[in-house]
């Protein structure tokens, strides 16, 4: 069972009122269940978009659709409207979404999420750069994408072994590996031009 509070249900009606169409309504769907990037995606539902197998329910107004392969990632899911200091935020909390998911390689996760943010990523923010956690492996590996300066640095293989790796390793015990999978190719302003 799915629960929608009645400040979320105001909220997608009034949204439905403004921006949708005649029996519009809203999606519900999970991106990566059973995963560490398990996600909720919401999304305006037109009526050609309705599939036969959605799961429908009733929000007095309007319907909310969950189609079928998300339906075990959100069972006892609850979208509510949040009041914030400058307004409200929409707040989708599904505890089956990631699944059976390890609690330490969870854990490992936050660990070097927090090392990221707090430790790394000011000292890349000199230089106008910045690197982001894509995953982490079964086997404790770590794969970053680097961007802002860092994306093309010619520096940027000392950045992740002495600094981004060592950091890592040092701060977070079973980090075994660290791998760059950014497209430097890309980078549109590096600190340091590759020669």
């Amino acid at each position: 069972m799915i629960e929608i509070s009645k400040r979320a249900q105001a909220h997608f009606a009034k949204l439905l009122a403004e921006q949708g169409g005649p029996g519009w309504g809203i999606r519900l769907r999970a991106r990566e269940g059973g995963t560490l990037r398990g996600d909720c995606e919401l999304s305006f539902c037109e009526p050609g978009e309705r599939l036969a197998d959605d799961w429908t329910l009733d929000c007095g107004g309007f319907s909310l659709y969950v189609d079928h392969a998300s339906v075990p990632w959100l069972e006892d899911a609850r979208i509510d409207l949040l009041p914030t200091a400058t307004g409200s935020t929409l707040s989708v909390r599904a505890p089956r979404l990631r699944g059976g998911v390890d609690r330490e390689r969870a854990a490992l996760v936050e660990q070097v999420r927090r090392v990221l943010e707090e430790e790394i990523n000011p000292q890349l923010a000199q230089h106008r750069g910045h690197v982001s956690l894509l995953e982490v492996g079964g086997d404790g590996s770590v794969v970053l994408a680097f961007g802002g300066g860092c994306q093309g640095c010619g520096q940027v293989d000392v950045t992740l072994r002495q600094g981004v790796e060592r950091t890592l390793r040092q701060r977070v015990p079973g980090v075994t590996a660290v791998r760059d999978a950014t497209d430097h190719a890309r980078g549109e302003n590096p600190y340091f031009r590759a020669r």
